[in-house]
């Protein structure tokens, strides 16, 4: 991504109309349990749920009115797809969303709601990817990444546009990781206004690919286990963008546990009484395992979706 701030700067201009600036919230009981000030980015009250919204429209957007018409295919284990179906409804746009089977049906039965037409494929992200990338090259229609494309990353980067004009100092900034696109595009930004800014990628024990991937140098494919952050699970495109910018921009990977996600959900739910999903709870047991790392310091947590269904939601409470 070139010049990434110029490019984030656009992309807020071009999402505005179809997007909320979500409230940055001072957590008095997660800056006494870090020793810090700890705040929390709420993409949680996000349209749809999620930031994602924030990658589709600004991919929508950038488009001709001929590429838009020949419709969209998306990959998605749920919250991507729920994203584009918002954003094609808004922008007259028409697609196809693949998921991978055993997809939550909380986020199937959402994009469903929003108007997505859906076809399951395997049971893996990555599979699934590949298939939708290779539909859409057949059928001479858009592949819409959720994390490999510069015109994602750039959407999702307007978060951090928003934290800089929310904060006069951010010293260090948690984000879930999965693909890379979130903390690719808030580190892009934030790195160019706070020098001393730390960026610190969270991902979960049973699925930390793109943390083993940097340490080896290279995209690994590896096999995962099923964990509560599904919006953050399974594989990494080969040659994906966000691996560069993961290596360039992140200063840290923290690996949390089950129960350690677990645990830190209930702290929020209970403590700002707000529902987040497994992939927001990561990036909260993250921050609690990190706790005495940075004392005193400016902390900011980027809650990144709250789209959790009532089963899973029980066996966290």
């Amino acid at each position: 991504m070139q010049d990434p701030a110029s490019a984030i700067e656009i992309a807020a201009s071009r999402i505005r109309p179809y997007v909320r600036e979500t409230l940055l919230e001072y957590s008095p009981f997660f800056s006494q349990e870090a020793r810090a000030q700890v705040f929390m980015k709420l993409e949680n009250l996000q349209h749809t749920g999620s930031f994602k919204v924030r990658g589709a429209f600004n991919k929508l957007k950038s488009l001709s009115p001929e590429q838009l018409a020949r419709g969209c295919v998306v990959a998605s284990s749920g919250n991507h797809g729920a994203a584009m179906a918002y954003a094609m409804a808004a922008l007259g746009a028409e697609g196809i969303i693949f998921v991978p089977e055993g997809t939550s049906e909380t986020k199937v039965d959402a994009i469903r709601r929003l108007g997505g037409r859906i076809e399951f494929h395997v049971n893996d992200a990555l599979e699934t990817e590949r298939h939708a990338r290779s539909f859409a090259e057949r059928e001479g229609m858009l592949y819409v990444s959720p994390y490999n494309d510069a015109e994602v990353v750039a959407g999702q980067g307007t978060i951090g546009l928003e934290l800089s004009t929310q904060q006069e100092s951010i010293d260090v900034v948690f984000v879930s990781v999965g693909g890379g696109g979130l903390i690719s595009g808030i580190a892009a930004y934030l790195k160019s206004r706070f020098q001393q800014v730390r960026v610190v990628g969270c991902l979960p024990q049973n699925s930390p690919v793109m943390a083993k991937s940097v340490e080896a140098g290279r995209i690994l494919d590896m096999e995962t286990q099923p964990t509560l952050s599904d919006g953050t699970a399974g594989g990494i495109e080969a040659e994906a963008i966000t691996f560069g910018l993961c290596e360039r921009l992140v200063d840290e990977y923290v690996l949390v546990s089950e129960e350690e996600i677990k645990a830190a959900m209930r702290l929020f739910m209970n403590s700002h009484h707000m529902l987040l999903e497994g992939a927001a709870g990561v990036t909260l047991a993250g921050l609690l395992k990190k706790r005495g790392a940075f004392n005193g310091l400016n902390q900011v947590a980027v809650i990144c979706g709250a789209n959790i269904s009532l089963d899973t939601l029980r066996t966290v409470l």
